[in-house]
This record gives structure tokens, C-alpha cells and sequence, in this order.
């Protein structure tokens, strides 16, 4: 699902005034000057730039995440709560991300907070869902996969004892379910045609839950950097939240087969099965993963609402018409999210 999403906020960004703002934030860091700011992606909950900072060793690029100004930064706005999750990880064995520079809580909402973070080269791309970009040779596109695997089972491996993550709300299988029921009861009914029954039969199977764990919240290649056959780095912690580890596991599974994902344009040569994913996982987590099925179906319930959602937004702005494919893939998707959970 690659469609451009709305930009969110309410108010312009003036360039030369964030530049400011960085250029302070950078020199109470000791980080040297920012000589440049250049605009990377305005779609999405947060704004993004990218910078050159001139030290006295050499030029350095780096990253800048702006909460959108004109509106609140809570929930996936939030950027200093993306900042502090990412602090957290960057000292944890086995897990690569961007390392956090400086940050800076401005004045919401009309001056809205920031974190700088280290530039990382690599590419960022979605195997399945894009057609529009050569895909790597199949044992980079295997390499990728499985060590994207071993890394979610070391993020689950994170300790959750620190004062941090005990302020975060667990979030419980059920309120999951609730959410994606939600989203899907704000669009049209040819967009939810099948939702009630998949709901209904996600309710009256509802598996035990394993402990609840930091989740990245849209785990799969798309949201990483990637050189060669490794990850450099897990980007987007927009969604993160804490709760049972497999949610991650079973969205990353479906990005695996474009079979088993109806908003997928190819297959890719080299990509490894979902059994072989979880076979990765385990073999780093050293515990068994069960009842995937009804995560498997959850997933595909997840991504039918998201999708929903995409769709009522375009048809707002562009016409009924608008991302029409997508529309169409949206019952068929809530089919096969039936069809596992009989």
C-alpha cells in the first residue's frame, strides 16, 4: 500500500526558521553547524528533512523528524516519543537504528518539536508492494528478510524494566482487534463488505497472550535501510507500542508472498516463506511461536482497514473514483482474513 497519504497539519514550515532552530539545537549539542536543511517527505504523521552538519572533522548528513506543526504531537506525531524509543534500542545488542543527535521540544502547536538523528545510506525498499524499483538480487532480497527476522526476535528480547517503558500502556489482542473494528466503521460499506463476519470470528478465537513486548508497529523491508544482503538500520518508529509479539511477526510474514497480500504487485526472487521468517525468529527468541493463524488473519484485517482508510481519503480529495485497485482488493483481502479463522 503505497498510496500517497494526506499531508497532516495545519501550517507551513518555514525553512529557514527550522534551520535556525537546528542550528541551536546542534551548537548546545556540540555538534558543530548546520549548513544546510532540504525537504525528504511531507506525507504521514511527521515531516522530514535532511541536513549536512559542518564540524570540525568533516561535513556530516543527518536526519531531521518534525512533529506537524498546527496540531498536537500526540500518538504517531509524537516525535520525542520516537526519539526516547530509539535511545533505548540504539544501546541494545542486535538491533540497528539511527543514533539521536539532539532534539529540541519547541512550543506546540505552532512551533513543534524536533529530534536530529544520524543519516544512515542504504535503500528502503518494499519488495512486494513496489513496481516501480528494480528489485535486489534474490540473495539480498534473503539476507534482508532473515536478518530482519533475527533482529524483530532480538527488539522482543528488549527489557522492559526500565521507568520508560513501564509508563507505556501494554495493549491487549482484543483492543487491537477494536481498532482496526473502529477505522473500518468510518468508510463506506462496499469498503468494509465482509468486515463484521472476520471481526466476529477474530472475537471467538481469541488465543492466549504471550508477554507484552516494544513492537515497531509496521514491521517489514520498506521501513529499514538496507545495503547487500543487511539491514543497516529500522526507520519509522512512528506506530510503536507494547504489546504480544507476534502482531510484528505476522504483518512482517505477510509481506513476504504476494499470494497471501492482495495489495502486492510481483513476487520477489530470494524472498524466504513466512514458515522460514518464524523459523529466523525462533532460532534467536529460543521460543516456540503458536496460533499464528489468528495473527495471520488479524494482519489481513489490519491491512484491509488501512487500506479502507487510504481509499476514503483519496475519494475525498481526487473523486469516487480514486484509488480504485486498492478499493477493489479491500473485500478480498477481509475474505481471506475469514477463510483462516473458520
Amino acid at each position: 500500500m503505497n498510496a500517497k497519504r494526506p499531508k497532516v497539519g495545519a501550517g507551513a514550515v518555514d525553512l529557514d526558521s527550522l534551520r535556525a532552530r537546528a542550528q541551536l539545537a546542534a551548537a548546545a549539542a556540540g555538534l558543530g553547524s548546520v549548513r544546510e536543511l532540504t525537504e525528504l517527505s511531507v506525507g504521514g504523521a511527521s515531516l522530514t528533512y535532511r541536513g549536512i552538519l559542518e564540524s570540525a572533522a568533516k561535513p556530516e548528513p543527518f536526519v531531521l523528524k518534525l512533529a506537524p506543526p498546527g496540531v498536537e504531537p500526540v500518538r504517531n506525531r509524537d516525535v520525542l516519543r520516537q526519539a526516547r524509543i530509539m535511545r533505548i534500542l540504539a544501546s541494545s545488542a542486535g538491533i540497528n537504528v539511527p543514533t539521536i543527535l539532539c532534539e529540541d521540544p519547541g512550543r506546540p502547536v505552532d512551533t513543534p518539536p524536533f529530534f536530529m538523528m544520524t543519516f544512515e545510506p542504504g535503500e528502503s525498499l518494499e519488495p512486494i508492494l513496489r513496481s516501480d524499483q528494480a528489485l535486489p538480487a534474490p540473495n539480498d532480497v534473503s539476507g534482508r528478510a532473515l536478518h530482519a527476522a533475527r533482529m524483530l526476535a532480538d527488539l522482543h528480547s528488549l527489557d522492559m524494566g526500565s521507568p520508560e517503558l513501564a509508563a507505556e500502556p501494554r495493549i491487549a489482542l482484543l483492543e487491537e482487534v477494536e481498532r482496526w473494528t473502529s477505522a473500518l466503521g468510518t468508510v463506506d460499506g462496499q469498503l468494509r463488505d465482509g468486515a463484521d463476519e472476520v471481526e466476529s470470528a477474530l472475537r471467538a478465537h481469541l488465543p492466549e497472550s504471550f508477554d507484552p513486548v516494544v513492537l515497531h508497529g509496521d514491521y517489514r523491508l520498506g521501513n529499514m535501510l538496507c545495503s547487500g544482503p543487511e539491514v543497516v538500520a529500522i526507520i519509522d518508529w512512528e506506530l510503536w507500542s507494547i504489546s504480544d509479539p507476534r502482531l510484528d511477526l505476522a504483518w512482517f510474514r505477510l509481506h513476504t508472498r504476494s499470494a497471501a497480500n492482495r495489495f502486492a504487485f510481483r513476487e520477489a526472487p530470494g524472498m524466504p516463506g513466512p514458515d522460514e521468517v518464524v523459523a529466523a525468529y525462533e532460532s534467536v527468541s529460543g521460543r516456540e511461536i503458536n496460533d499464528m493463524v489468528w495473527f495471520d488473519a488479524l494482519v489481513r484485517y489490519k491491512q484491509a482497514a488501512a487500506a479502507a482508510l487510504i481509499v476514503k481519503h483519496a475519494r475525498r480529495r481526487e473523486g469516487p473514483n480514486a484509488a480504485g485497485d486498492m478499493a477493489k482488493a479491500i473485500p478480498h483481502q477481509l475474505r481471506d482474513a475469514r477463510a483462516l479463522i473458520t
